[in-house]
């Protein structure tokens, strides 16, 4: 782990909770965008990159650090802005998301950021459905806006949606439904892709306020929810209420005390199946392979008796 230039390690800042610590960083102008710093490996200056023939067009080149090569791309030109100028006198931000590791080309970085995830909200509507923003926050009344790593990456990326044969020949669950909980929209339409290969249902909401309102909404009509849903899947980076603290608010009520739920991250470790435990969720999926996914539905069918 690299020692930053605020005298500590990345590492040593990270911590538990609905807190939320944020790399600070600029690209082309003076606008300050932030990326989780559970997702930073390391922050480094410049390195010579090697370019590859027929490469995406967002990708600058590639470069090999401690024993691995990954892709480095321009952050910039990646959300819809100008290419870097002189992008040898900036920085690479270097990532670990969905199992993969990355570079990302910026201008300079700013600090970090400490904040609460209820001090983070979604981004206006007015920001459009192609935006690269997933949420913003304040800092000195200076507007930070948190990107949709996810989406940037998927642009260059894909992640596979296919179920394997494994899961997916002879096993199906059209009678099952599922709550999918996620800020991305990637993310979201990954998940109900792979799901809808095996028949299940899936309703979809943006993040844990707005699960929690539609759970609230169902129990006013009557509804089970949890015999609606035969889980809840759950991201665990989150504005305003993240998958820990939907998690814990799910578990305060009695009448949800059999709804199974499923969080998942982007973020690998130990740390995830700690607080998962924690919070009394089921079971924790690092993001994102469909047959975990999969996996996942028809270990919770047999559970309740509805699969061999």
């Amino acid at each position: 782990m690299v020692e930053d230039r605020w005298g500590s390690s990345l590492e040593s800042n990270r911590v538990a909770g609905s807190r939320l610590e944020l790399l600070l960083f600029q690209l082309q102008g003076q606008q300050l965008y932030g990326i989780n710093i559970f997702k930073v490996q390391e922050v480094i200056p410049y390195q010579p990159l090697s370019h590859l023939a027929g490469s995406h067009p967002l990708v600058k080149g590639i470069a090999t650090l401690r024993g691995i090569t990954m892709p480095v791309m321009d952050l910039s030109l990646a959300i819809g802005g100008p290419p870097l100028k002189a992008p040898e006198d900036g920085y690479i931000i270097i990532t670990e998301y969905n199992r993969s590791v990355h570079g990302f080309l910026i201008r300079r970085v700013e600090r970090i950021m400490n904040t609460q995830w209820g001090q983070v909200q979604p981004p206006p509507r007015a920001t459009g459905r192609n935006a690269f923003v997933t949420a913003i926050t304040l800092l000195d009344d200076r507007i930070v806006e948190i990107l949709d790593v996810e989406k940037v990456l998927d642009q260059v990326v894909h992640a596979s949606t296919q179920v394997s044969a494994d899961f997916s020949d002879g096993f199906r669950a059209e009678d099952c439904k599922v709550l999918v909980v996620d800020d991305s929209t990637v993310a979201r339409n990954q998940i109900r892709a792979a799901l809808e290969q095996l028949g299940v249902q899936c309703t979809l909401v943006t993040d844990g306020k707005h699960a929690i309102e539609l759970i609230e909404r169902m129990q006013a009509d009557g509804v089970d929810v949890a015999r609606e849903f035969i889980m809840m899947v759950s991201d665990i980076e989150m504005p305003e209420v993240d998958g820990y603290q939907l998690t814990t608010r799910v578990r305060e009520d009695e009448r949800l005390k059999d709804l199974y739920i499923l969080l998942h991250s982007s973020i690998s470790g130990v740390f995830n199946v700690d607080m998962v435990r924690r919070t009394g969720a089921d079971k924790f999926v690092q993001k994102y392979h469909p047959d975990d996914l999969a996996e996942a539905v028809r270990e919770r069918m047999r559970q309740l008796g509805q699969w061999p």
